[in-house]
């Protein structure tokens, strides 16, 4: 590197060169023509900084390329279709203004910011999404010694866990009625779902061979999503499942009925399309019923299962939640965590006696 002066020509030139610090490639920069010594200086130090620059971008990647070699990692390594595609969505949509600068420009404060103005009109989960995923692909750059630390800041959001809608008994009883009587072709599915308090995916995953109507049992071991196709269970474990006598009825006749088919519940493109939620809605809309979601039926299952004094233990495996904690939202909704406490509450005078409806005779 340095300055030179060519007799010849009686002009300066200025050149800089300099090894990759990785791949050890030299890479040179030069200008020439120029006219005074002090040009040719400041000409120098303008190679010296575009020098830095380029090895920069080749060592430390923009946003844009840091987020597609993490898609690719993550969708071979951890994540599902469906998890990669919300991952995608939000962090392209949300994070485009970065997508030319280079990570290590990134700042703690502008990650905050990035959620609070993008996201201000958003859940508090929104925003505990989207701060994850960033800090996902920051920590990725660590661990590709991009970046020396991760600068998406410890924000815990408030996430409140609010009482999801349910149908109650009589609401469930009322849906299955009306669904066999007007022979809607989601009756079934709606029976396993009050019935069992399995999920959209793993109903139709299941399979004949994995119900036992002697025993009594069903073995969900697998959920299916249009994205991944067929897979695990959501938490990646088997469970069994207890078929209660009304159902065994229910399930005996879907059997009579298609007894040539893999699969225990009627196949609909509107099933495979995610429209079973819709359909549910159109159907409780139209008996006066709460709206609720098909992903609900669960819910409502569970808040069943402890409102007729099923251990939250029991409930919690045969629905596969992993931890009791992940159940406390359906035990507050059944009211089972305060039944009983107000029977000895009296503020009134135990003596006093009830009041009485006196007759009175007209005269």
């Amino acid at each position: 590197m340095g300055i030179k002066f060519d007799e010849a020509t009686q002009t300066w030139s200025a050149y800089f060169s300099k090894r990759h610090p990785i791949t050890k490639v030299p890479k040179s920069y030069s200008k020439t023509g120029l006219k005074t010594k002090v040009e040719a200086q400041r000409a120098e130090r303008d190679l010296i900084v575009k020098m830095n620059d380029y090895f920069q971008d080749k060592v430390i990647p923009t946003w844009a390329k840091l987020l597609n070699e993490y898609y690719e990692v993550k969708s071979i390594s951890d994540w599902n279709q469906k998890t990669l595609q919300d991952a995608q969505l939000m962090l392209n949509a949300h994070t485009e203004k970065w997508k030319s600068r280079r990570v290590d420009s990134i700042t703690s404060i502008e990650v905050k910011r990035l959620i609070d103005e993008r996201m201000k009109d958003r859940t508090e989960s929104s925003k505990q999404t989207l701060l994850k995923f960033i800090r996902g692909a920051f920590q990725y750059a660590v661990e590709q010694k991009h970046i020396p630390s991760n600068p998406a800041p410890n924000i815990r959001y408030k996430i409140g866990e609010k009482l999801k809608k349910v149908l109650t008994e009589a609401q469930a009883r009322l849906l299955l009625e009306k669904a066999k009587e007007y022979s809607s072709p989601w009756y079934y599915h709606w029976a396993l779902a009050l019935y069992t308090g399995m999920r959209n995916g793993e109903l139709f995953a299941l399979t004949w061979d994995k119900v036992n109507l002697d025993n009594r049992v069903i073995l969900v071991d697998a959920a299916w999503n249009k994205q991944d196709g067929f897979k695990d269970t959501k938490s990646g474990n088997d469970r069994i499942v207890e078929i209660a006598p009304s159902l065994l009825v229910v399930l005996k006749e879907l059997k009579l009925k298609n007894f040539d088919s893999h699969f225990v519940l009627p196949r609909s493109r509107d099933w495979e399309k995610g429209e079973q939620a819709r359909h549910l809605r159109m159907f409780l809309q139209a008996l006066g019923l709460p709206q609720v979601r098909f992903h609900d039926l669960r819910a409502s299952w569970a808040t069943m299962m402890l409102s007729h004094g099923v251990e939250p233990i029991k409930v919690m495996a045969m629905g596969g939640w992993q931890s009791l904690s992940r159940l406390q939202i359906y035990v507050r909704k059944s009211g089972v965590h305060i039944k009983g406490i107000t029977d000895s509450f009296d503020l009134h005078n135990p003596c006093q006696k009830d009041a009485e409806v006196v007759v009175l005779k007209s005269l």
